[in-house]
Formats: structure tokens, C-alpha cells, sequence
């Protein structure tokens, strides 16, 4: 009898429509935060999530460092909820990430940041959370209803959030024109099928995920899901730093998966898959034309700032079937649920 499709990659294959429920509705709140930001003209932004909404933010440093010159700090909740330091954050913007919007140390951060003098904005997917109500500027991520514990749609529209948010502040006409296209890209994504490269996987005990600049975020993402859904031990790199210590361990049966987008980080990146691909190393790469390295099918001509969205809905459509076949429940990790609310 063949198995139900996972509620994982159900929900995964939404993303694209929940990116375009979360553009037509926040667009305007977008728009408002943007000509706020403008004027308040913030020194510094600072990000507060965990797990899957972390990598998140990571993609969103990455944009907002880039494409603003706005330097983005990561705070961990635990600075306020067990060590009770009086955070400083006057004129800063703090964004706070979070599918439940309910954990007590992420409120308790996002109200010390508040009281520090800084802007909240919440970017969340349960609109009846404390956080969306404690939030100076709520923006819903329209994800919809996520039941599988390992999160999809909300991740991505996660990162489709911080696209706008920069698209937005900038009123850059080219980035709105991206946002505007990545439903359409985010649907293609998932029809790709990566099953066929990562099905060497099923066997391996560990694997290294790269990613370099806004990609890292992506990586991050990819490597959490490998432990959650198939119990797989990956570990994410940035593709310059891997080859320093982290590389003593490259080499046969140590597979590498490697994100790349185009952009000024995707010939660094491939000098370093050609290295590890010397050493013999298996490698799936979103990157043609590298010897040794099997070429994972990607959307054409995306922007740098959406191929690694891209690549992670297609990892999705492909890694719970990787679980499956090692035995699991992609649905149901042990030892995990799908609110954890930490102090």
C-alpha cells in the first residue's frame, strides 16, 4: 500500500501561495514600515528568533547588510530572560521572528527591546500570538495552518518578509519586481525533483551543507531539516570557511550538499567544490560544470536574492522521501513538537 504524501511536503508545496497571500496583504504594511524606517534612519538592526525563523534572519542580515549598508546583530533571547542584562537599543530597528510568537524568552527580549528604545517589528505566523500584540509594527507571514513539525512554508515566507522589508525601505522598483515574482518561482521549485541526487543520502551518517553570503541562511535551513526529518548529522558551512579546519574531514563517503546563487560568491564557492571534489568527496551542487560535482536541476535565471529560497522549496519536496526511506516519520521527529517554548 503505497504511504499518504507527509503533511511536510504537502505544506512545503504551498509556499508559493502563501508568499502570495503574504505580498498582497502586507504590501501596505510593508510600504508604511519602510517610509518609517526611512526617517527613523536606524544605526543598527537586530534579529531575535531560534531554529528554522533563525535562519531566517540570517538570510535578512545578509539582504539588509548588502543592500542597505544597516549592520544586523543576532541577540540571544537568554541575554534578558536568565542573565537580565539592560539592553541599550535607542534608535534601533529589532525584528523578532517566530512561527508561534509565544516562547517567553523571545517576548521577554522583544519587550526589553522595546523599553530599550528600539522599533519591534514581529514578523509571525500565529496572529493571535502575544508577540503580534506586543509588536510596534505586526506583519503576518500568511503562511496558514503548519502541522508537520518540521517547518516549510513558514520559513520561506519568513524570508520573503525580509525581502520585502528591503525591497520596501529602499523603494528599490528592481526588488519589488522580485517580490512580485516569487510565488511564480517558488512553484516552479517544488515541481523540481531532487530526490534522484539526494537519495545518497539514505545512507550517509553526516554531511557538510555551504552556503556563502545570503545563501547561508539557506544552508543553515537545509542542514536542521537533515537532523529533524532523517536523523542525518549535517553540519552548515560558509564555502570559505569549511576549508580550513572543517575540511580535515572531507573526503569519500562524506558527502557535501552545496547552495550557490548568482551573484559575486558563486566563484569562490566553486573553487572550493572543485577542491573537495579532488579529494573525492560526493558532492550535489545547485551548480553545473564542476568535474565531480552531480548537478542538482534549479530555476533558470532567478535572482541571487531568490535562488536560495528556490533551493530549499526543492530540498523540501525531496528530503522528506529521503526520511522515509531511512525508516522515519518526517512528520513526527522524535523528541521534538511544534511549539517549543523556551526561558
Amino acid at each position: 500500500m503505497t504511504k499518504p504524501t507527509p503533511l511536510m511536503a504537502i505544506e512545503a508545496a504551498e509556499s508559493g501561495a502563501a508568499a502570495a497571500r503574504q505580498i498582497a496583504r502586507a504590501a501596505p504594511l510593508f510600504r508604511n514600515l519602510g517610509a518609517r524606517l526611512r526617517d527613523l534612519k536606524p544605526k543598527v538592526v537586530i534579529t531575535c528568533a531560534r531554529g528554522s525563523s533563525d535562519h531566517a534572519a540570517a538570510y535578512g542580515k545578509y539582504l539588509i547588510e548588502t543592500r542597505l549598508g544597516v549592520p544586523v546583530a543576532s541577540v540571544g533571547p537568554s541575554v534578558v530572560s536568565l542573565y537580565n542584562a539592560p539592553l541599550q537599543m535607542d534608535g534601533a530597528l529589532f525584528v523578532a521572528v517566530s512561527q508561534s510568537g509565544r516562547s517567553p524568552d523571545l517576548l521577554r527580549l522583544a519587550e526589553a527591546a522595546k523599553s530599550g528604545g528600539a522599533l519591534v517589528v514581529g514578523f509571525v505566523n500565529d496572529e493571535t500570538s502575544p508577540l503580534a500584540e506586543l509588536a510596534d509594527v505586526f506583519i503576518p507571514l500568511c503562511a496558514g495552518p503548519e502541522k508537520s513539525v518540521a517547518a516549510t512554508k513558514s520559513y520561506l515566507t519568513a524570508c520573503v518578509a525580509f525581502l520585502q522589508l528591503v525591497a520596501h525601505w529602499r523603494e528599490d522598483a528592481g526588488l519589488l519586481d522580485t517580490v512580485a515574482k516569487v510565488p511564480g518561482w517558488l512553484d516552479t521549485a517544488v515541481d523540481l525533483d531532487w530526490y534522484p541526487g539526494l537519495r545518497r543520502l539514505e545512507l550517509a551518517t553526516g554531511l557538510y551543507v555551504l552556503g556563502r553570503g545570503i545563501g547561508s541562511g539557506a544552508a543553515a535551513e537545509i542542514a536542521l531539516k537533515c537532523k529533524e526529518t532523517s536523523r542525518l548529522h549535517a553540519e552548515a558551512f560558509s564555502a570559505a570557511e569549511v576549508v580550513h579546519g572543517p575540511f580535515a574531514l572531507v573526503g569519500p563517503g562524506f558527502p557535501i550538499l552545496a547552495l550557490t546563487q548568482d551573484d559575486v560568491t558563486a566563484e569562490v564557492t566553486r573553487g572550493t567544490l572543485a577542491k573537495a571534489a579532488s579529494l573525492g568527496a560526493p558532492i550535489l551542487a545547485t551548480e553545473e560544470g564542476i568535474e565531480g560535482v552531480e548537478a542538482l536541476p534549479v530555476v533558470p535565471g532567478l535572482p541571487a536574492e531568490v535562488g536560495p529560497l528556490a533551493a530549499v522549496a526543492s530540498f523540501y519536496m525531496a528530503i522528506h522521501k529521503v526520511a522515509r526511506a531511512r525508516g522515519l516519520d518526517p512528520d513526527v521527529p522524535p523528541n521534538l513538537r511544534k511549539v517549543t517554548e523556551t526561558v
